[in-house]
């Protein structure tokens, strides 16, 4: 029973060496591998951080020798960065390894079918555009279900030029694509 709380002096200075070998291996190889590994997360960044904490996990514990972990860290982290170079390279790529943007609200119109995609509700979207400081419905062009899983309020404007919405296919979100599609009102009517 006693070897629940404690075994021996060894175990513990053994931890405390791989937990501050691993902590800053890891340290060293996400500061060398930049911003994209600490970005918010799409579904590809998402596992490589689970994968980044099991294998840290298991270094800390000793599960699994320094040296091995660090190579796993490496290869994880390199991974990474060739999925993101083929994805950069490969529409086809992008696609499998992220989602696209989704248009959730569009001119006064939340779209049901988008948001039913997305699970998103109607409350969610509401809280996006007030944390934008935006009271008026009236006021915003859309709100997008972005990559990574965030909502961007886009503000209506009369300037001419490009749009931050260029690269979405605003023909779904006026069509609704197709007619088993419902859109709803700011009141929530169906249109």
């Amino acid at each position: 029973m006693n070897d629940i709380f404690f075994q021996d002096w060894l175990g513990i200075i053994r931890c405390a060496i791989t937990t501050v070998t691993a902590f800053t291996t890891l340290f060293l190889f996400v500061r060398i591998s930049g911003k994209r590994t600490l970005a918010k997360l799409n579904a590809f960044d998402f596992i490589v951080s689970i994968a980044l904490g099991s294998t840290l996990s298991d270094i800390m514990l000793a599960t699994i020798p320094i040296a091995e972990g660090s190579v796993v860290l490496l290869l994880i982290i390199l991974l990474q960065y060739i999925f993101a170079w083929l994805a950069r390279s490969s529409t086809q790529v992008e696609k499998i390894i992220n989602t696209e943007p989704r248009i959730v609200f569009y001119d006064n119109r939340f779209i049901e079918k988008s948001m039913a995609l997305e699970t998103i509700t109607k409350e969610e979207i509401y809280a996006a555009v007030r944390s934008t400081g935006i009271d008026k419905l009236d006021d915003v062009k859309a709100v997008v279900m972005e990559l990574k899983g965030t909502l961007s309020v886009v503000k209506k404007s009369s300037a001419e030029g490009p749009s931050s919405l260029d690269d979405l296919d605003l023909s779904k979100a006026k069509i609704i694509a197709g007619p088993d599609s419902k859109i709803l009102d700011r009141n929530h009517k169906i249109l």
